[in-house]
């Protein structure tokens, strides 16, 4: 299985407030172990999910959408429904705390 790569391109602020229904955002990088680690959990649950936007973006020094949200560590999921922040999740370890971040998102939580 392949995994898809960081985006170095990224949405301004005003568009991801904009985007409607649920989005995933997931900052980090693809050099990064944690993030690494944390791919086939969050890959494991997105599955079940397929209606759900998923951004994967290049976090970093002067990358403004990452700074906007105050990402300090990576990865970071940051959980959206209609550009309003639920709840984020740094370093997840366990598939259970991804997985209520995303019932709590679609609105079954």
């Amino acid at each position: 299985m392949s995994i898809q790569p960081y985006s170095t391109a990224a949405p301004s602020r005003a568009e991801v407030d904009a985007f409607a229904g649920a989005t995933l955002i997931q900052f980090g990088t693809d050099w990064c172990g944690f993030c690494k680690a944390a791919e086939p959990l969050v890959n494991k649950v997105l599955a079940d999910y397929p209606d759900v936007r998923h951004l994967k973006i290049e976090d970093g020094s002067g990358r403004p959408l990452g700074r906007s949200f105050r990402v300090k560590l990576w990865p970071t999921l940051i959980f959206m429904r209609d550009g309003v922040e639920l709840s984020r999740l740094v370093r997840p370890g366990n598939v259970s705390d991804i997985e209520e971040a995303f019932e709590v998102m679609v609105g079954q939580g």
